[in-house]
């Protein structure tokens, strides 16, 4: 090689060093760049989360009166409410408390229509429907789904109604940062004296898997409260975008149905019936389509197996999301013929309740102000649902709409519902 063309080999060596030098250099301030943005907002979301936890501590709580019901471990380990008089069970669903600076005007939206909705109603037990929590980064500015559960746990801790919850599918997303199993530590500890959850037994699929039962004097079992794992999402579609939803499996509907051939068992030595039952979870079962299926294609009209009860499917196109795949949840409750109802959320503007084969299938109203492009703005779709058990075993239910009922939200925003305007400034300290 020639003097000139080692000169110019060296000179292009010097070249690329230099561009690869470059080339780190915009790649190390970009990373820096990312740091310190990830920084700054872990710093602004510690400094909400604080004057959150703050605000959910600001309530007035629920005036009970002194003789208020109260649970206690029966001796096969149920959290069980013993009353021979009526159970009012107020059901919520889809909470949607993102945690993060994003969403922290819309979390004290939710936490101001919880407090008010049960400084009305009173209820002796509340029933989450699932995601309480919703860690979706680009609407909630966060991944930590702990500080939108935490912060409800606080809210009803304060509150001090008897609570618990079933998981939803944004309760733990793939993305964030703790799993069914590290937030059911949290609704288990023992600061919430009064939340009711259970993890449920460790040998079947899902989180939360758990009865509550109500009794008489005599401890017959006139209601048993089924709260289920309706799990996640399926086939690939680890973040949801597909909507391919997971459904409740087997082992599963094995230990429900366990649980209510044991509980009959114990019902007819003491001389009674089978026990009711009633089913909570968050994404509807496959009944739900089915059913409004049925009724739809008969021109809106009862059919032999589907009877019409109230509210509508306000979804876009009249849609039910419900799982991917079938199971066998609805005809094992057929065949026990125990359970009179399935209560869920997940489909925030549907609030369709139908009686299918004798069970009634029921969505809840929903609270979210943060999920749903717009929903913060709109009103009939907000509120919960009051459920009256009765000794007897049967069972009212009642819609609450947030704004209809008189009620409003914290920061008295004006709404518009039927033509007529609600406003409404909960109680605080």
């Amino acid at each position: 090689m020639s003097e000139t063309s080692s000169a110019a080999a060296v000179k292009v060596s010097a070249k690329k060093k230099s561009k690869g030098k470059k080339a780190l250099k915009v790649i190390f301030s970009a990373l820096g760049v990312i740091a310190g943005i990830a920084a700054v907002t872990a710093a602004v979301n510690t400094f909400m989360r604080a004057s959150q936890l703050k605000f959910a501590s600001s309530f007035e709580p629920v005036d009970y009166p002194a003789d208020r019901l109260t649970a206690e471990k029966d001796s096969d380990g149920y959290w069980t409410f013993t009353t021979d008089s009526d159970l009012r069970i107020v059901q919520l669903t889809d909470v949607h408390i993102g945690g993060g600076w994003m969403s922290y005007h819309k979390d004290r939206l939710a936490m101001g229509t919880v407090a008010s909705l049960l400084q009305k109603e009173k209820p002796d037990l509340v029933i989450v429907t699932g995601d309480v929590s919703y860690p979706v980064p680009f609407q909630a500015g966060t991944f930590n789904n702990k500080t939108g559960a935490l912060e409800f746990a606080e809210l009803m801790n304060t509150l001090g109604c008897y609570w618990t919850i079933v998981y939803g599918n944004h309760d733990t997303e793939a993305y964030s940062y703790y799993s069914r199993d590290k937030l059911s530590e949290l609704y288990l500890d023992e600061k919430y004296s009064r939340c009711l959850f259970e993890k449920g037994p460790e040998d079947i699929y899902g989180a939360g898997n758990n009865i509550i039962l109500v009794k008489n004097s005599k401890n017959v079992v006139t209601q048993a409260l089924v709260c289920i794992d309706s799990n996640t999402y399926t086939d690939g579609d680890y973040f949801g975008i597909q909507w391919k939803y997971d459904n409740v499996h087997e082992d599963q509907i094995a230990w429900y149905k366990e649980n209510i051939e044991a509980l009959t068992e114990k019902n007819k030595a003491l001389g009674a019936d089978v026990p009711k039952s009633l089913i909570f979870m968050h994404i509807p079962t496959g009944e739900y389509k089915t059913a409004f299926t049925e009724f739809s294609e008969n021109g809106f009209k009862d059919t032999e197996d589907v009877k019409y009860i109230d509210g509508f499917i306000g979804e876009t196109k009249g849609l039910i999301y419900c799982p991917l795949h079938d199971d066998n949840l609805f005809e094992t409750a057929l065949e026990l013929g125990s359970t009179q109802g399935f209560f869920c959320g997940h489909d925030h503007y549907n609030s369709l309740s139908l009686e299918y084969k004798g069970i009634r299938l029921s969505y809840d109203l929903s609270i979210d102000y943060l999920a749903y492009p717009g929903i913060s703005k709109e009103g009939s779709q907000r509120g919960c649902t009051v459920i009256t058990v009765s000794p007897d075993g049967s069972f009212d239910m009642e819609r609450v709409n947030y704004y209809k009922s008189g009620i409003g939200d914290e920061n008295d925003i004006t709404y518009q519902f039927d033509d007529v305007t609600y406003q409404y400034i909960p109680e605080t300290k």
